[in-house]
């Protein structure tokens, strides 16, 4: 799957605005149109099937809750609301996530990686590659090509396995962790995310890749031996 076709629906033209602005700027991602009701969505939906609705909760007549129960099994959801007490109702109808506004780039971005990766898994095809900020574009890394992942704050700096400079992007390691494939990546310190088949040698509680030492957290080790026991690094 190269591409996400997606509709907007809000009853609040700015927020409607918003979200255009947003899946715009993210390549994955194919508008194929946007409602202020829940009624118009459904509609267009019945007769040209997408893969995804940016759908807000509260709205006159149809609402978004409502909206969600009539789609096909096919057809995923991301809620956009005002109002944190939808969180559990809409888990209840399998949204794939729920954004609270005012929302955030970043945090539009990191849910649509995840739905990038929950519908490219339900193909039977593995994702390859990531999207990530940085400074005014986003920057898509192919995952063999990652070596490492250091988190610092709001940030991170991905390492590169083709020796080029490090990607430096504002995002969190947990929302960065989400978006990676747990057969590959695993975390082995508060700030360290590797890939696996990119390490070379386990020394003294470290993990070395290339000239790189990367400490393992006491906390961590049981993920990283579980990791590398159901990959080929270790025998069976």
């Amino acid at each position: 799957m190269n591409t996400i076709s997606c509709i907007i629906i809000d009853d609040e033209p700015l927020a409607v605005k918003l979200m255009e602005s947003y899946v715009q700027k993210t390549p994955f991602l194919d508008l194929k149109g946007s409602f202020t009701s829940g009624s118009s969505a459904f509609s267009f939906v019945h007769d040209n099937p997408v893969d995804l609705l940016f759908c807000d909760i509260q709205m006159p007549g149809l609402s978004g809750m409502d909206l969600s129960k009539m789609l096909p099994e096919t057809t995923k959801v991301i809620f956009t609301t005002a109002f944190s007490q939808y969180a559990i109702e809409g888990f209840k109808v399998h949204a794939l996530d729920y954004l609270l506004k005012p929302i955030s780039y970043d945090d539009f971005l990191a849910s649509a990686n995840h739905t990038y990766k929950v519908l490219n898994i339900s193909t039977a095809a593995a994702p390859r590659s990531i999207f990530v900020k940085t400074e005014y574009r986003l920057q898509q890394i192919e995952l063999d090509n990652i070596a490492f992942i250091e988190g610092f704050k709001d940030y991170v700096r991905i390492h590169l396995a083709d020796g080029s400079a490090p990607v430096l992007s504002l995002m969190r390691m947990k929302a960065l962790e989400e978006q990676l494939p747990a057969d590959r990546f695993v975390r082995v310190q508060k700030s360290y995310i590797v890939q696996i088949q990119k390490i070379e040698a386990i020394e003294r509680s470290h993990i070395i890749i290339g000239k790189d030492r990367i400490p393992i957290g006491e906390t961590y080790q049981e993920a990283l031996f579980t990791a590398l026991a159901g990959s080929s690094l270790l025998p069976k």
